[in-house]
């Protein structure tokens, strides 16, 4: 399956500030189940777009704004193509949790098997692994569909219920939380068992026969699990769903604090109106792509920014 996707961020400010520095994660990675075909990144005002590859091998796009502005739009617009996974099995087999230690044991995947900062266990975390009754049982495969099953049930997909810096304890404690919260959550809960696992932020394409609890127009979330002869397989406990064709994955990262989709500073005396405003959409390309793909957005845009004037705004920085 072919896709298209274009993903708005844009940044109000009360009064014209002096320069914007910034990152983006929003190129959608290319690997064994996806391929990013075109990927274009452009910015209002215009910048000179850099990129460079982070440790998980995710894309980071990179840009410098000096002019005064009082508006920052990023704009990302991409075509991928997307294969459904092998099929996961019921089960790994005798001896899947002696492997699963023995990775443990070597250290290789210590970033993914403790706590960071977002996926972290706290009081609130053991009060739901004891009303779970979480635990390894006679296989991983068996335990993760489990706790995904139960996080679906347990928790309420409310939007705009928690923020982005929110630790789980909210969702926790309210049993209600977005896509961020729940795969913080199952992380979490997922390196108790001794599972590696990690953090995965990309899209999810919405199809009308298929129900689904995440919100349409937004960006999505989900975790992806390290298990023996199988590698990474994701789980979806928003939506109780193996990740398919219809995860496009964007970054990787021990949780959300590696893979924001935009982040940076700016100079000047002013406050963000707005903290953030996203528009995504996601459409699927059902054809070869002909005459009629969308054209896609040049690594730099064309809009001149306003030359800066007040020398004083540069000793003022946010």
């Amino acid at each position: 399956m072919q896709y298209t996707i274009r993903h708005v961020t844009k940044f109000t400010y009360e009064s014209a500030i002096s320069e914007s520095v910034m990152e983006a994660r929003m190129q959608p990675r290319s690997d064994l189940q996806q391929r990013c075909v075109h990927f274009g990144l452009s910015t209002t005002p215009s910048s000179r777009v850099m990129r460079y590859q982070d440790y998980d091998g995710n894309i980071v796009h990179h840009f410098n704004i000096p002019g005064q502005h009082s508006r920052l739009a990023v704009t990302a617009e991409a075509l991928v193509d997307c294969v459904a996974p092998v099929s996961v099995p019921e089960v790994l087999g005798a001896g899947a949790w002696q492997r699963l230690d023995a990775i443990a044991a070597s250290g290789e995947s210590w970033e993914v098997l403790n706590p960071s900062p977002f996926a972290c266990w706290t009081p609130a975390l053991d009060r739901l692994a004891a009303e779970m009754t979480l635990e390894r049982g006679p296989d991983p495969l068996l335990a993760l569909r489990r706790l995904m099953e139960e996080m679906y049930r347990r928790f309420e997909y409310a939007p705009r219920s928690t923020r982005v810096d929110s630790p789980i304890d909210e969702a926790l404690e309210a049993r209600r939380g977005v896509c961020q919260d729940f795969a913080h959550i199952f992380i979490a809960l997922a390196r108790r068992l001794g599972v590696p696992c990690r953090y995965v932020s990309g899209y999810f394409f919405h199809e009308s026969a298929q129900a689904s609890r995440s919100a349409d127009g937004a960006t999505h979330a989900w975790a992806e699990a390290w298990l023996p002869d199988l590698g990474w397989v994701g789980w979806d406990p928003t939506n109780n769903l193996v990740a398919g064709d219809r995860h496009i994955r964007v970054a990787v990262g021990r949780d959300y604090a590696d893979v924001p989709p935009t982040r940076g500073v700016f100079k000047g005396g002013s406050a963000v109106k707005s903290e953030l405003a996203v528009a995504v959409r996601v459409g699927s390309v059902r054809s070869h792509v002909d005459d009629d793909t969308p054209s896609f957005v040049p690594w730099m845009s064309h809009e001149v920014s306003t030359p800066r004037t007040d020398a004083d705004a540069s000793q003022q920085q946010q």
